[in-house]
């Protein structure tokens, strides 16, 4: 896989089925058509200045894809996140109720451009009322009515699993947990900090484990980085 970010050649997963800050800047979903070649950054990269002001406790939490069959690593190459196999097509969930925060419905990847900003083909995530966004990439398609700033609830199909960006033809969801970092992050962090693992584990055997205080202890450390590490 690449450090840049996103996904290469994931090896076989392992896993089990699912049971069923801030300086805020506006942001709006891109339009479809061709992929593009452009370094110019997508102007979805930016987040919906809607996160929860107050992040709030006890929220309800699913696994983010509703599938049959759904496989995952505890790990994943380079930096926290997780790689979820599932055939594409299978929905794509929002993990908690939040507001929509970045969506991507333009596949910008280009093997022969840079390496990180455009990874996820098509993507989206959810900022959640409990401070910490859920993010999701490599979808087939987003479902209609899923734009920066419009309000979700726990298990609100968000689109499908997919292969779009720098997926290798692997049909899977990319899945990152990260803090909002509203108008001053990148790819770098919404890719994921802290490793989703344990939460999923336990949200798919109907557990309710919550990332919030993980996330927020990343970033009294990190704080929002401007730029992505160094590679290893």
């Amino acid at each position: 896989m690449l450090a840049a970010g996103g996904c290469g050649a994931p090896p076989a997963p392992t896993g089990a089925d699912p049971t069923a800050a801030t300086s805020p800047t506006p942001a709006a979903a891109t339009t479809g058509g061709p992929a593009a070649t452009t370094t110019t950054p997508d102007i979805a990269d930016q987040p919906a200045a809607t996160a929860s002001p107050t992040p709030r406790k006890g929220l309800p939490h699913v696994f983010p894809v509703r599938a049959r069959k759904a496989s995952y690593h505890p790990t994943h190459s380079a930096y926290p996140g997780t790689d979820i196999f599932a055939d594409c097509g299978e929905p794509v969930v929002a993990v908690t109720d939040g507001t929509i925060g970045e969506v991507s419905r333009r596949d910008r990847y280009d093997k022969r451009g840079p390496q990180g900003p455009y990874n996820g083909g098509l993507s989206v995530s959810v900022i959640g009322d409990d401070g910490v966004r859920y993010y999701g990439s490599h979808l087939t398609e987003l479902a209609e009515g899923i734009d920066a700033g419009v309000r979700v609830r726990a298990g609100q199909r968000l689109g499908t699993v997919g292969r779009t960006g720098n997926a290798n033809n692997v049909c899977h969801l990319h899945f990152g947990i990260s803090p909002p970092c509203l108008g001053e992050d990148g790819w770098w962090i919404r890719r994921g900090v802290v490793w989703p693992a344990p939460y999923l584990d336990s949200w798919r055997k109907g557990g309710n484990r919550e990332p919030a205080a993980e996330v927020a202890a990343w970033h009294r450390e990190h704080g929002c980085p401007r730029k992505p590490p160094a590679r290893r």
